[in-house]
């Protein structure tokens, strides 16, 4: 497939399979869980045309393992589930983590928390950029807001992933996964990248068997080990942050948003203009390194900022961090699957100016 193809209709979920063929992945480990089921069941159908593996594991667990052994001998591998998956999975994304083998993680995520519901949230963000296992890592958390984003970023993720020898994740929501939009597999930018010759693939009696492992029983071996994987997740920041400003040049109110609130925001803006008020939009596309630069550049004409979420509040904390106290910072939300409407995130917006005046 190339950048001349004509756009083919497809569903999220579908299309961040087909984007995830196109990126080199020929091995998927996942479990069914609504609602990114479309995923293991595209792969299951299309994994056997390029000569790749398809394996619904037994669970969650089972399933990041495998993706564990498959990435440790060096292939192309991703695994996607939903909150409750994902949260079954974080011992085993540590392990990955800690031992440097790439993979890439979908998530699409759901209302919590526990079961919760199979309605569209964004209340996985802390465990996406905080690390939902043990110790101290980091990996690059990717939002798309439209399928052709999913798609791009999916397949993209890939290369990052082997760039780093560290998992990158597709945090979606249940909305992104089941909605349907045009979409193009265009050519994925390249890496330079090494040869995996850390990688389980045999010896062939020349070298030294290699060692997939995150164990390290001395502490000054797994604190020199923290060090390096810390200068790596440094270089993600400095390299890897993403995010997309809309009409802040001049704007006295900014809203904070990604993936689907953030396409109603962006609605709410130019309707907030027609009224009179100066509204922009920053939108995170990666969650993890936070655009904290895209903060920095804001003008002083600023009155307030607000961060629209599909949670409770848990993005808002990095939105605090990146501005610093230079502006007043609110919020709105909702949880549980509900999805924030225009009307009511505009007098949200009213609400904050009048108490910032």
């Amino acid at each position: 497939m190339n950048q001349t193809m004509n756009k083919v209709l497809m569903k999220g979920n579908e299309a961040i399979a087909q984007a995830a063929i196109h990126g080199g992945c020929r091995y998927f480990f996942g479990y069914p869980i609504t609602p990114q089921n479309e995923i293991p069941e595209y792969m299951a159908r299309e994994m056997p045309k390029v000569g790749g593996v398809f394996l619904q594991a037994e669970s969650e667990v089972a399933a990041i393992n495998m993706v564990y052994g498959a990435a440790g001998a060096g292939a192309r591998v991703m695994t996607s589930s939903s909150s409750p998956g994902i949260a079954l999975k974080q011992e085993g994304i540590s392990y990955i983590v800690g031992s440097e083998v790439p993979c890439v993680i979908v998530n699409i995520s759901r209302g919590g928390p526990g079961l919760g519901g199979i309605q569209p949230a964004q209340s996985d963000y802390y465990q996406s950029t905080r690390g939902g296992g043990n110790g101290d890592y980091n990996f690059i958390v990717f939002a798309p807001a439209n399928i052709q984003e999913a798609a791009d970023l999916t397949a993209e993720a890939f290369e990052i992933a082997d760039y780093y020898r560290n998992p990158v994740m597709v945090l979606g929501d249940g909305m992104i996964g089941q909605m349907m939009e045009p979409v193009v597999f265009r050519d994925t930018p390249k890496r330079e990248l090494q040869p995996k010759d850390w990688a389980t693939t045999g010896t062939g009696g020349v070298r030294a068997p290699n060692i997939i492992n995150s164990l390290h029983l001395q502490p000054a071996d797994l604190e020199k080990h923290n060090e390096h994987l810390q200068a790596k997740f440094r270089l993600m920041r400095e390299n890897e942050a993403r995010s997309e400003s809309y009409q802040t040049a001049d704007a006295e109110f900014v809203f904070v948003a990604y993936g689907t609130s953030a396409r109603i925001v962006r609605n709410v803006v130019d309707e907030l203009r027609e009224r009179g008020v100066k509204a922009g939009l920053i939108r995170p596309i990666t969650l993890w390194p936070f655009p904290v630069v895209a903060f920095k550049e804001l003008p002083d004409t600023v009155r307030g900022v607000m961060s629209v979420e599909m949670s409770c509040g848990q993005m808002v904390d990095d939105v605090r961090l990146a501005l610093n106290g230079r502006f007043p910072v609110g919020f709105h939300g909702r949880s549980g699957g509900m999805v924030p409407s225009q009307q009511e995130i505009i007098e949200a917006c009213l609400d904050m100016l009048k108490e910032v005046e």
